[in-house]
């Protein structure tokens, strides 16, 4: 299969895939809900263990916000589950989310997750999909690094919000330097608007206008 860079945008196909949880189709099984796919190079090894930990500590927070995750890595399933088991002898932390066996690494080629670069194992690729199967977000990250699981959980609180509201969520929200938590109203788009703008919200100019929710 040839390797494929996703678009933002784009309905993510549906498919069956082996998890350990069982069979799942992914992502109609999820359909009403946002998910988090990420793949991780492989399992026991040190940044990806952290990683999980780190995803795990935070699943409620996930959950209050509708959001599922689900890993995935080339190994084979028996060893996802070894994995898994090794991290709550160890470590104390039980993996309750599924994780993606993609053996044979057609799911991973399809999502543009190896780095031909990198060897065969999966980059650290992180995509958002939201409830009506939508590809919304893509992160990548190099293996050496592990990513920060507090920025994934704010990127899908900015895109409910961004959705609900019509707004833009401005850099680091809610702590902005500029406007703090406060969001961005869209930009006028005729004279008229560009003229009441400053009388209806704050507003740098009438190009940049931002409001409290």
């Amino acid at each position: 299969m040839e390797t494929k860079m996703p678009l933002l945008g784009e309905k993510v196909d549906d498919r069956k895939i082996k998890t350990t949880h069982g069979i799942i189709n992914f992502p109609s099984d999820y359909k009403g809900k946002w998910v988090i796919l990420f793949s991780h190079p492989a399992d026991f090894t040190p940044v990806c263990t952290t990683e999980f930990v780190a995803f795990q500590k935070r699943i409620d927070e996930f959950k209050s916000l509708n959001c599922e995750l689900i890993g995935l890595s080339i190994d084979q399933v028996f060893s996802h589950i070894k994995w898994v088991e090794w991290i709550k002898e160890k470590l104390g932390v039980e993996i309750t989310f599924p994780i993606i066996s993609d053996d044979m690494g057609e799911i991973a080629k399809s999502f543009g997750m190896i780095s031909p670069a990198k060897g065969t194992n999966t980059i650290r690729a992180v995509f958002v999909i939201d409830p009506n199967g939508i590809l919304r977000v893509i992160l990548y990250y190099p293996q050496e690094i592990g990513r920060n699981i507090d920025e994934i959980v704010r990127t899908v609180k900015a895109l409910q919000i961004s959705d609900a509201n019509k707004v833009a969520i401005p850099a680091g929200w809610p702590n902005n330097e500029l406007i703090g938590d406060k969001v961005i109203v869209p930009p006028a788009s005729d004279v008229k608007t560009a003229q009441e703008r400053p009388k209806q919200f704050e507003c740098f100019d009438w190009w940049f206008c931002y409001k409290k929710l």
